[in-house]
């Protein structure tokens, strides 16, 4: 066991993860250590079309808005890497998807506490420490390491339906493995997407070429419309803002679930430009040929999917406004149905330390700790409930990050800002009370 105690092990190096460990890494009287089980930071690899960009803007980078003067800031990557002037004379505010994750890359080079290949496969607890135990992935050797702090970023995870439970494993997929398997969609005469949002935009403009070669493209959605990310008014973009983080914490549980619902398209919608840019490409297709092979359908719930007689899928929907059920049969199925946070087996351990909801949902404070004592194990994107849509914005990371440095350390390390918003979203010290 090794017998150094470390103030605080993040587990899981995802953008968040990895932006703790780029502001804990200059400061005085902390020692940390983060842990990965994958070979290398890789961001999406399944997804990392050459067009797609990041949907906040590039100084949602891992570190800047919370500290501006520090070495691991996008900028300075640019900088350091001879591309600055072409950044700026690219005129835009949003970076590409591939040049997010070469800048990721970057910084965990420049950091010699982040461990990647280091599966955790328990953690136990005894006199006020934590220890960690971790399987080298190449070796399998085991190691043991302590900390007084746990901050958890294993991310979200690819969601699939039970209703696939009869589909052809071989010919579906999640968006998150489209590129590893675009070849292969590529050979097929028919394929549908299923959901909408981001990725499923993305993969839609990159095979509508296809179109033109014969592949039949539908894509269906149970959403009402392919509706945009509302990121372009302003007054709505002080909603991701510390401001409303506080007020969105201390609404009543049943209030926040409630709202969520009606939030989605202000952090699962698709870009303006790219709906945009969808349209004039099915025009102009039309116009050159007379027709568009695509087919683009709202308000149909997927029912079921089984495999036909010709070894093709059948996929099964009911229109939920016209109160109608259709079929539609596809060689290729690519499912768009999003991310959901799956807590991960090596907390079995430590349950009597984890606070909880009745439904057994995180009980998640506003310092983000989720320990009875809220003060010893810290989560990253699992606040969704708690805390509302801000939970997995990029550009909110750097925040929360301070956030709980600042918890870890008892003291003010980054300056944490509040009240920045113009609007006032609480009712305000005069509030009546109903008759």
């Amino acid at each position: 066991m090794n017998p150094q105690v470390y103030d605080l092990i993040g587990i899981g190096i995802g953008p968040f993860n990895l932006g703790l460990a780029a502001l804990s890494a200059p400061m005085e009287g902390l020692n940390a250590l983060f842990l990965d089980q994958s070979p290398s930071f890789d961001w999406h690899p399944g997804l990392m079309l050459d067009d797609a960009t990041l949907q906040v803007p590039f100084m949602a980078d891992l570190v800047t808005m919370a500290n501006p003067a520090s070495p691991y800031s996008l900028l300075n990557y640019l900088k350091q890497n001879n591309r600055i002037y072409k950044f700026y004379i690219r005129e835009s505010f949003f970076v590409y998807r591939r040049e997010y994750n070469q800048y990721c890359q970057w910084v965990v080079e420049q950091l010699d506490n982040c461990r990647f290949g280091q599966r955790v496969i328990q953690i136990d607890y005894e006199g006020g420490i934590y220890q960690v135990t971790a399987e080298d992935i190449a070796s399998g050797a085991i190691s043991c390491f302590r900390c007084r702090k746990l901050v958890l970023g294993t991310g979200t995870q690819p969601y699939l339906p039970e209703v696939l439970q009869h589909a052809l494993p071989d010919r579906l997929i999640h968006t998150a493995d489209y590129l590893h398997r675009k070849e292969e969609v590529l050979q097929q005469r028919s394929v549908t997407l299923v959901g909408s949002g981001q990725s499923a935009a993305e993969i839609f403009r990159d095979l509508l070429p296809e179109t033109r070669k014969g592949m039949k493209l539908n894509w269906i959605t149970r959403s009402g419309r392919f509706f945009p990310l509302e990121n372009h008014a302003k007054l709505t973009l002080e909603m991701t803002s510390p401001d409303y983080v506080d007020y969105f914490y201390a609404l009543p549980e049943a209030v926040r679930k409630n709202l969520l619902a009606t939030q989605q398209s202000l952090y699962k919608g698709i870009n303006y430009d790219l709906i945009n840019e969808i349209y004039n490409s099915m025009y102009a297709i039309e116009l050159a040929d007379g027709k568009v092979n695509a087919s683009l359908r709202c308000n149909s719930n997927l029912q079921a999917i089984h495999a036909g007689d010709d070894g093709r899928h059948v996929l099964h929907f009911h229109q939920e406004e016209q109160g109608v059920s259709f079929e539609v049969s596809s060689d290729y199925v690519i499912m768009a149905t999003g991310y959901k946070y799956r807590e991960p087996g090596f907390l079995r351990n430590i349950q009597d330390r984890i606070k909880r909801n009745p439904d057994g949902s995180y009980a998640v404070h506003r310092n983000y700790s989720i320990d009875q004592d809220a003060s010893g194990i810290y989560v990253q994107n699992a606040e969704l409930h708690t805390h509302g849509f801000v939970s997995p914005d990029l550009g909110m990371g750097a925040y929360r990050n301070a956030f709980i440095l600042n918890e870890v350390m008892d003291k003010e390390i980054y300056k944490v800002e509040q009240k920045i918003a113009f609007q006032q979203f609480e009712a305000g010290a005069a509030v009546l009370q109903p008759a």
